[in-house]
Protein backbone atom coordinates (compact mmCIF):
# COMPACT_ATOMS: atom_id res chain seq x y z
CA UNK A 1 0.00 0.00 0.00
CA UNK A 2 1.47 3.52 -1.14
CA UNK A 3 2.27 5.66 1.80
CA UNK A 4 1.58 9.42 2.12
CA UNK A 5 3.60 12.02 3.46
CA UNK A 6 1.54 13.69 6.01
CA UNK A 7 3.11 17.52 7.91
CA UNK A 8 1.28 18.18 10.98
CA UNK A 9 1.99 19.75 14.11
CA UNK A 10 1.75 17.20 17.52
CA UNK A 11 2.26 19.04 20.95
CA UNK A 12 4.08 22.02 19.06
CA UNK A 13 6.30 19.95 16.90
CA UNK A 14 6.49 19.83 13.73
CA UNK A 15 6.33 16.46 11.90
CA UNK A 16 6.40 14.91 8.31
CA UNK A 17 5.55 11.32 8.95
CA UNK A 18 4.60 8.83 5.73
CA UNK A 19 1.38 7.29 6.27
CA UNK A 20 -0.89 4.67 4.83
CA UNK A 21 -4.33 5.73 3.43
CA UNK A 22 -6.50 3.84 6.03
CA UNK A 23 -4.20 4.68 9.19
CA UNK A 24 -5.86 6.41 11.69
CA UNK A 25 -4.88 9.59 13.65
CA UNK A 26 -5.36 7.23 16.72
CA UNK A 27 -2.57 4.54 15.26
CA UNK A 28 -0.10 7.29 14.09
CA UNK A 29 -0.33 9.10 17.46
CA UNK A 30 -0.19 5.70 19.77
CA UNK A 31 2.47 3.62 17.66
CA UNK A 32 3.99 5.71 15.19
CA UNK A 33 4.62 8.76 17.46
CA UNK A 34 4.08 6.60 21.24
CA UNK A 35 1.59 9.33 22.93
CA UNK A 36 -0.47 6.26 24.55
CA UNK A 37 -2.33 8.91 26.23
CA UNK A 38 -4.54 8.97 23.60
CA UNK A 39 -6.84 5.86 24.45
CA UNK A 40 -8.33 3.36 21.87
CA UNK A 41 -11.82 2.32 23.62
CA UNK A 42 -14.68 1.70 21.55
CA UNK A 43 -12.63 1.94 17.97
CA UNK A 44 -16.01 3.37 16.96
CA UNK A 45 -15.90 7.17 17.69
CA UNK A 46 -18.69 6.78 20.81
CA UNK A 47 -16.27 6.42 24.03
CA UNK A 48 -14.50 9.35 23.71
CA UNK A 49 -11.17 7.95 24.86
CA UNK A 50 -9.26 9.09 22.15
CA UNK A 51 -10.36 12.34 21.85
CA UNK A 52 -7.64 14.64 20.65
CA UNK A 53 -7.71 18.53 19.92
CA UNK A 54 -7.26 18.83 15.90
CA UNK A 55 -6.69 22.76 15.11
CA UNK A 56 -8.59 23.33 18.97
CA UNK A 57 -11.66 21.47 18.07
CA UNK A 58 -12.17 17.82 20.24
CA UNK A 59 -11.90 14.82 17.47
CA UNK A 60 -12.26 10.75 17.65
CA UNK A 61 -8.56 10.03 16.64
CA UNK A 62 -10.09 6.42 16.09
CA UNK A 63 -12.32 8.19 13.18
CA UNK A 64 -10.00 10.24 11.92
CA UNK A 65 -8.11 9.93 8.87
CA UNK A 66 -4.35 10.60 9.53
CA UNK A 67 -4.44 12.12 6.29
CA UNK A 68 -7.37 14.32 7.16
CA UNK A 69 -4.67 15.93 9.99
CA UNK A 70 -2.52 17.41 7.12
CA UNK A 71 -0.99 21.01 8.47
CA UNK A 72 -3.25 20.47 11.17
CA UNK A 73 -2.24 21.35 14.97
CA UNK A 74 -2.95 18.30 17.34
CA UNK A 75 -3.01 18.25 20.74
CA UNK A 76 -3.12 15.47 23.15
CA UNK A 77 -2.94 14.90 27.05
CA UNK A 78 0.80 14.52 26.65
CA UNK A 79 1.24 18.43 25.47
CA UNK A 80 -1.79 19.98 28.10
CA UNK A 81 0.71 20.63 31.10
CA UNK A 82 2.96 23.43 30.02
CA UNK A 83 7.09 23.91 31.90
CA UNK A 84 6.36 21.29 34.59
CA UNK A 85 3.25 22.70 35.62
CA UNK A 86 -0.57 21.10 35.33
CA UNK A 87 -2.87 22.63 33.32
CA UNK A 88 -5.46 24.16 35.30
CA UNK A 89 -7.86 21.87 33.97
CA UNK A 90 -5.98 18.95 34.95
CA UNK A 91 -5.52 20.24 38.21
CA UNK A 92 -9.12 21.02 38.98
CA UNK A 93 -9.52 16.94 37.65
CA UNK A 94 -7.18 15.91 40.05
CA UNK A 95 -8.27 18.20 43.16
CA UNK A 96 -12.22 17.29 42.54
CA UNK A 97 -11.43 13.61 42.49
CA UNK A 98 -13.15 13.46 38.75
CA UNK A 99 -9.71 11.16 37.92
CA UNK A 100 -10.56 7.43 38.92
CA UNK A 101 -9.26 4.57 36.61
CA UNK A 102 -7.98 7.61 34.33
CA UNK A 103 -8.93 5.66 30.96
CA UNK A 104 -11.53 8.27 29.88
CA UNK A 105 -9.65 11.57 31.53
CA UNK A 106 -7.37 12.54 28.79
CA UNK A 107 -10.40 12.26 26.62
CA UNK A 108 -12.38 14.37 29.28
CA UNK A 109 -9.58 17.32 30.04
CA UNK A 110 -9.05 17.73 26.10
CA UNK A 111 -12.82 18.04 25.70
CA UNK A 112 -12.70 20.68 28.47
CA UNK A 113 -10.07 22.22 27.26
CA UNK A 114 -11.67 23.03 24.28
CA UNK A 115 -15.17 24.39 26.02
CA UNK A 116 -13.18 27.06 27.80
CA UNK A 117 -11.23 28.28 25.71
CA UNK A 118 -14.62 28.77 23.65
CA UNK A 119 -16.79 29.60 26.80
CA UNK A 120 -14.39 30.39 29.64
CA UNK A 121 -17.29 30.41 32.49
CA UNK A 122 -19.89 27.55 30.78
CA UNK A 123 -23.14 26.36 32.59
CA UNK A 124 -24.24 23.24 33.63
CA UNK A 125 -26.10 22.37 30.29
CA UNK A 126 -23.20 23.79 28.17
CA UNK A 127 -20.62 21.08 30.31
CA UNK A 128 -23.11 18.01 29.65
CA UNK A 129 -23.08 18.95 26.06
CA UNK A 130 -19.35 19.63 26.01
CA UNK A 131 -18.76 16.39 27.42
CA UNK A 132 -21.90 14.13 25.94
CA UNK A 133 -19.19 12.00 23.92
CA UNK A 134 -16.90 11.23 26.62
CA UNK A 135 -18.10 8.30 28.83
CA UNK A 136 -16.94 7.52 32.33
CA UNK A 137 -17.71 3.83 34.12
CA UNK A 138 -16.60 5.05 37.24
CA UNK A 139 -17.19 8.47 38.51
CA UNK A 140 -20.97 9.12 38.36
CA UNK A 141 -19.56 12.18 36.35
CA UNK A 142 -20.61 14.48 39.54
CA UNK A 143 -16.83 14.89 39.97
CA UNK A 144 -16.14 15.45 36.61
CA UNK A 145 -18.90 18.44 36.57
CA UNK A 146 -17.29 20.06 39.67
CA UNK A 147 -13.70 19.77 37.95
CA UNK A 148 -15.07 21.61 35.11
CA UNK A 149 -16.58 24.61 37.06
CA UNK A 150 -13.20 24.62 39.16
CA UNK A 151 -11.39 25.42 36.17
CA UNK A 152 -13.56 27.76 34.89
CA UNK A 153 -13.96 29.70 38.04
CA UNK A 154 -17.54 29.30 39.30
CA UNK A 155 -17.23 25.95 41.56
CA UNK A 156 -20.14 26.29 43.43
CA UNK A 157 -22.56 28.49 40.48
CA UNK A 158 -21.67 26.14 37.57
CA UNK A 159 -22.13 28.99 34.97
CA UNK A 160 -23.60 32.38 34.38
CA UNK A 161 -27.06 33.20 33.07
CA UNK A 162 -27.33 33.81 29.96
CA UNK A 163 -29.71 36.74 29.22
Amino acid sequence: MKKHLVTMTVNGQEIDIAVAPNATLLEILRDNLGLTGVKEGCSEGVCGACTVLMNGNPVRSCLTLALEAEGAEILTIEGVAAGGELHPVQQAFIDRGAVQCGFCTPGMILSTKALLERIPHPTDEEIKTALAGNFCRCTGYAKILDAVREAAGTPESGGHDRA
